[in-house]
């Protein structure tokens, strides 16, 4: 078989969370499939880190696709001749967005359909271009994967989709991602916090991660105890806007917030094995991949009690409203002070962790594949 892929996430330096899950799945995906060819469709330079082996052909489609405008035209009109000319059997796309103009069998990864409910989180022309073209894409698209049972049953109910052309595949989790022992913890607490205790919010700076409920919160924790916590904020400030920055401003404790901008991945996994505990009180997540990656360093999970979140956290979970602050903040004195709560939800995340694996979501994705392609030669 020949499979082209939508490879343009596949950034050096700058892999987020489709583009974990692009590089993480091809990467095994090719490896365990050395009979078929696979096309990368890159839309700038490529790095040679991403090109997995002999059966990967990088293409680059010379049109930097990173704005609605552009979006159109690289995928309806600059991709449509390279998958006829190349006779692909598939085309893959792991960030979700198909070719409306091109008749080859396409399996699209919806990962969520967030700005369905928070559109104004977004671009104007952003969200426009996704509310009119995903609904177009899930109806176009042979089948569809996604990474959690939450955002199944949210795209079929959004857009009408049948539940049999939807499959799961879940997220999976780096090796990097492990526990530490004490001696190392106070290297990195030190490193981050002057040597004090932290917890640690992972993801980029906008606002369905509801830093502004965060940071009231933390705030509120801070003032009803006695305590030298701080509050390590690990990502990019991409949105930082007008909200967050008043809720920010409005904090008496905001010295005891500290932005570590983006981390390398290991030193993302160090600096979470050494926290009190993961918060991630999103408003909406299509599954929340900083959660297993906490489960699998021993570290507690403050997280929403909403959309996929309790799906992914399972009984390792403390579950608070992120909608309100004070929900959130009482979540933090459970995890702070409760010892014995702590070490259950430990145990719990080392039970629930082992449904996630990169290579199980490799594996269900390459029978989503198969299965994409065998339906579309029997339509034939």
């Amino acid at each position: 078989m020949k499979i082209a892929v939508n490879t343009r996430l596949l950034l050096p330096g700058k892999l987020e969370g489709i583009g974990w899950f692009t590089y993480e799945t091809l990467k095994r995906i090719t490896q365990s499939h050395p009979e078929h060819e696979f096309l990368f469709l890159f839309d700038r330079e490529y790095s040679e880190e991403f090109i997995f082996g002999d059966n990967v052909t990088p293409i680059i489609i010379p049109l930097q696709a990173r704005h609605p405008l552009l979006y159109y035209i690289w995928f309806e009109w600059l991709v449509p001749p390279v998958l006829r000319k190349n006779k692909v059997d598939l085309f893959l796309s792991p960030d979700g967005y198909l070719s409306l103009h091109s008749e080859k069998p396409q399996l699209a990864v919806i990962h969520d359909i967030n700005f369905e409910y928070y559109p104004r989180h977004l671009p104007w022309f952003a969200r426009k271009y996704y509310r009119y073209y995903f609904p177009k894409f899930a109806e176009k698209a042979n089948r569809i994967a996604t990474v959690s049972q939450f955002s199944k049953e949210d795209i079929i109910r959004h857009y009408e989709i049948e539940p049999e052309k939807i499959d799961i595949v879940f997220n999976g989790v780096s090796d990097v991602y492990k526990p530490l022992v004490e001696p190392d913890k106070v290297v990195i607490r030190k490193r981050y916090t002057d040597g004090n205790e932290y917890f640690i919010f992972i993801g980029s700076i906008q606002p369905r991660k509801n830093l502004t409920q965060l940071f009231k919160g933390f705030d509120a924790f801070k003032k009803a105890n006695n305590t030298d916590v701080k509050l390590l904020i690990v990502g990019e400030k991409r949105w930082w806007t007008k909200a967050i920055e008043k809720s920010f401003a409005s904090m008496t404790h905001q010295n005891d917030v500290i932005f570590s901008g983006r981390l390398a991945q290991e030193d993302l996994s160090k600096a979470l094995a050494s926290s009190l505990a993961l918060v991630y009180v999103s408003f909406f997540e299509g599954f929340g991949i900083p959660i297993v990656e906490a489960m699998n360093c021993d570290v507690p999970v403050i997280t929403s009690n909403v959309t996929s979140m309790p799906e992914v956290a399972g009984k390792a979970g403390v579950y608070v409203s992120p909608f309100d602050y004070q929900s959130i903040q009482e979540g933090m004195e459970k995890v702070a002070f409760d010892k014995e709560l702590v070490a259950e939800l430990i145990e719990a995340g080392k039970k629930q962790r082992q449904k996630f694996s990169w290579d199980k979501t490799a594996e269900k994705l390459w029978e989503s594949i198969e299965r994409c392609i065998n339906e579309s030669q029997s339509i034939s």
